[in-house]
């Protein structure tokens, strides 16, 4: 797995010849695994990234008596699953973070609610383990409950999590420089973050955020749930992603259970999921708008996520489309009046974006604040395994829907919008760009909508059974 596309076996013989002992695992579709052994897992990281492979995703289980460590690796749409353990009761492995920085933080959460020592990380402050923890708990142990520990304070009485105020942002000094902290809490409606600039001028020295303050134990409390249950926390995980995390996290259950949903189960998904990009795209598109004070396009771009949202309710009856991925299929359908009723609003929307899009981009006092602002550099993305829009926006031409692609995707032409300068007026242009593949996709979709069933039975997989939803 190279970027000559050498096959496994091909890589598995050059992480041997330099000495990686690796032994290869039943394949996880659409994942191969590949045991490491734990004193080799920074060099493995170190080699997978001199191949050119992504990180993509990490995290940590219990199995009781060790812990698992899972590193998911990507190249050209294929992907490699890592992992190791070591024994529970002096759990040390080496970083990948060096390697990889996109693993900082999974490693620094798996740090914080596992226990498991990183010998050469580059961030040793405590994160999201705050300060309803004692030092020696780790809360995402088996042996710790779900609902953690309900002991009053002794002084007080009450449940009270002390504020975790001690967090040691990163310093700097001199001459006229000052520091300007933004949150933990926001007006809007956004989860909270705490962001500290660090300026002199308009010039920004540094900017650190520190995010994690809504950590809600979703992996603690999905263990022990029965599918229905599993999928509807995992649409809880994120307003905004709804579909798209209940989407995944069905085709898991699916792969472990190795149940296949019906064609059309597979469409209406696909519709669910490219009716919430489009929901998410237009409320961004007026919120850059609004925060560089251009309260016209906010306006506008709301309203039209607005009736886009209304149709969602009046079709599918949920807003933000919240529970109707299921295991096995979904539980909504569309009728031909309604597949009327949906391309009828396509067409307004599209004709509606047109107009806007033209007062957008005539305005120069707009271009002025997006273009050149926020930039992230292509190199700087693809270090980060950058995805969606913001991926896309700094060249890096990925989507999984095209190069990994699975039902009903796999049947279809996805075009993958891309722009390289990596500014805020980048990343603004691809989410419109989103949009009208978006509106070309879903008319694909409910034009193909083949008859037939929208779920079918669902079957608890078997003890040990794994999945993995991409």
């Amino acid at each position: 797995m190279t970027q000559t596309e050498h096959s496994l076996p091909d890589f598995l013989s050059t992480l041997e010849n330099e000495g990686i002992a690796l032994k290869r695992g039943s394949p996880l579709p659409p994942s191969e695994i590949l045991a490491v052994p734990a004193a080799d897992w920074g060099r493995c990281a170190l080699a997978t990234k001199a191949r050119g492979l992504r990180w993509s995703a990490g995290w940590g289980e219990d199995l009781s008596g060790c812990l698992r460590i899972n590193a998911l690796l990507e190249l050209n749409g294929r992907y490699l699953l890592l992992r190791t353990e070591v024994p529970a009761e002096k759990p040390e492995l080496p970083s990948q973070a060096p390697h990889y920085p996109a693993a900082d933080r999974s490693e620094r959460h798996s740090r914080d609610l596992l226990g498991v020592r990183f010998t050469d990380h580059p961030d040793a402050r405590r994160w999201t383990r705050h300060q309803a923890w004692a030092e020696h708990v780790h809360p995402l142990r088996k042996d710790y409950p779900a609902s953690g520990d309900p002991s009053p304070d002794p002084d007080t009485g009450r449940q009270e999590t002390p504020p975790d105020k001690d967090y040691p942002f990163i310093q700097a000094k001199g001459a006229g420089v000052y520091e300007i902290p933004v949150g933990p809490i926001h007006a809007g409606i956004i989860e909270p973050g705490h962001f500290r600039f660090q300026a002199v001028g308009e010039t920004v020295l540094n900017l650190e955020e520190r995010f994690g303050y809504v950590h809600k134990g979703i992996e603690k409390i999905a263990e022990g749930r029965d599918a229905e249950g599993l999928i509807k926390l995992a649409g809880r995980v994120s307003g905004d992603t709804a579909v798209g995390h209940a989407f995944a996290a069905c085709m898991a259950c699916e792969r472990a259970a190795g149940i296949e949903i019906p064609p059309r189960a597979a469409f209406l998904r696909a519709i669910l999921a490219e009716r919430e990009r489009i929901g998410n795209h237009l409320g961004d598109l007026g919120a850059i708008c609004n925060d560089v004070g251009f309260a016209f396009a906010h306006y506008q771009f709301g309203r039209l996520r607005e009736n886009w949202l209304r149709d969602n309710r009046a079709v599918f009856g949920h807003r933000l489309l919240m529970d109707r991925i299921v295991p096995g299929g979904v539980n909504i359908d569309l009728h031909p009046a309604q597949v009327q009723q949906f391309d009828a609003a396509l067409t307004q929307l599209g004709r509606e974006l047109d107009e806007l899009l033209t007062i957008v981009d005539r305005n120069a006092s707009l271009g002025d604040r997006l273009y050149t602002t926020g930039v992230l550099s292509a190199a700087v993305a693809a270090d980060l395994g950058c995805l969606g829009y913001v991926g896309r926006s700094s060249g890096q031409d990925f989507d999984v829907r095209r190069n990994a692609a699975y039902p009903p995707y796999d049947q279809l032409t996805v075009k993958v919008p891309v722009e390289e300068s990596g500014d805020v007026g980048s990343r603004f242009w691809v989410r419109y760009k989103e949009i009208r593949v978006a509106i070309r996709l879903l008319r694909v979709l409910q034009g193909r909508l083949p008859d037939g069933a929208t779920s079918t039975k669902w079957r608890p997989p078997e003890a040990g059974a794994e999945g993995l939803g991409i």
